[in-house]
């Protein structure tokens, strides 16, 4: 009795493995599976270097705050926080203001945590902070200043930025619709919870 229905189990774990692979899922076959449906994403994961790709585009960054200090920006790294669930962006900066006799170097880090936003169907940053600016020499005298300017220029530049942006065939299959949940920070890269809508 069982014979007959063999093949057409082969069949359905066929196609529903085909369904997957379309999706472009590079996963096990174990992470691949949900309550849901045995052959949907429980989870996305995307990588570090993802991220780094994604926040690149915006640098190099140039900007004058409060008509006071000319910020330019660049060389963004990437880190990841678990800990945390948060993100973290280094940058090298150079201020050159009216005050400072040369212009002068430093480094700022920012982290900030993530969300979904449904219009764009995109991971961003959210509420970015600035959380340690370094400069050296005479614009140590100006720390609050340019710790004021990194702040707002976080806000402006990072804030609702997109790290990654879902395509609709990854939020669909066999008519029903997902969308991403919980948002977890992981050492290697950041995994996306898929829930259906």
């Amino acid at each position: 009795m069982t014979r007959p229905a063999a093949p057409a189990r082969r069949r359905f774990l066929r196609a529903a493995l085909s369904g997957c692979s379309a999706l472009g899922i590079t996963m096990s076959l174990a992470a691949c599976a949900s309550p849901i449906f045995p052959f949907i994403p429980s989870h996305y994961t995307f990588s570090q270097q993802q991220v780094q790709d994604a926040v690149q585009r915006k640098f190099p960054y140039q900007r004058t705050v409060s008509q006071v200090f000319d910020v330019a920006l660049s060389n963004p790294v990437v880190g990841l926080l678990p800990d945390a669930n948060r993100v973290s962006v280094k940058l090298d900066a150079r201020f050159a203001s009216p005050f400072l006799q040369q212009p002068v170097d430093g480094v700022f880090t920012l982290s900030s945590e993530l969300a979904y936003d449904p219009g764009s169907h995109s991971v961003i940053l959210k509420s970015p902070n600035v959380d340690n600016v370094s400069v050296s020499g005479q614009a140590q005298a100006y720390t609050q200043q340019i710790n004021a300017a990194a702040a707002l220029l976080a806000s402006q530049l990072l804030t609702n930025y997109p790290i990654y942006t879902f395509k609709p065939e990854q939020l669909q299959f066999a008519g029903a619709h997902y969308e991403p949940g919980t948002i977890t920070v992981l050492t290697n890269g950041i995994r996306v919870q898929i829930v259906e809508k």
